[in-house]
């Protein structure tokens, strides 16, 4: 899983930065007034308009591609792995202890207390 989360990263950033460098490529609106007084691309290898397109198409294909590695990132980021329900089908689940006393018993504070372990009991021969 790491793997393939490590590839939708590279491939995103590369898409990323061929859309940024393709977009600062391409002739903006004001562009046109320039082509008239004779710096227009006829002469070049795509022709007067080819690389317009071609630029355009480009730019678009690695839009798509960036918009699909995003949606594949947070597919793979919100996956989480459900646990096992276990040998019998069930999942494993704690015993409930109860804390109301039964009707018939004592009081609470009339039952046997729990001895504290050593290690709770405060030493009185420490000085504070």
């Amino acid at each position: 899983m790491l793997y393939l989360k490590t590839l939708i990263i590279v491939v995103q950033l590369l898409s990323a930065l061929g859309v940024i460098g393709l977009v600062l490529l391409q002739h903006g609106k004001g562009a046109d007034m320039g082509a008239a007084f004779g710096s227009g691309a006829s002469g070049s290898l795509f022709g007067a308009t080819g690389s317009a397109n071609f630029l355009s198409r480009t730019t678009a294909v690695l839009a798509a591609l960036f918009f699909a590695t995003t949606l594949a990132l947070t597919y793979l980021g919100a996956y989480h792995v459900k646990p096992s329900a276990g040998l019998l089908g069930a999942a494993a689940t704690a015993p409930v202890a109860t804390s109301a006393p039964v009707a018939g018993s004592a009081p609470a504070a009339a039952s046997p207390a729990v001895p504290a372990s050593p290690a709770s009991v405060p030493a009185t021969g420490v000085p504070k």
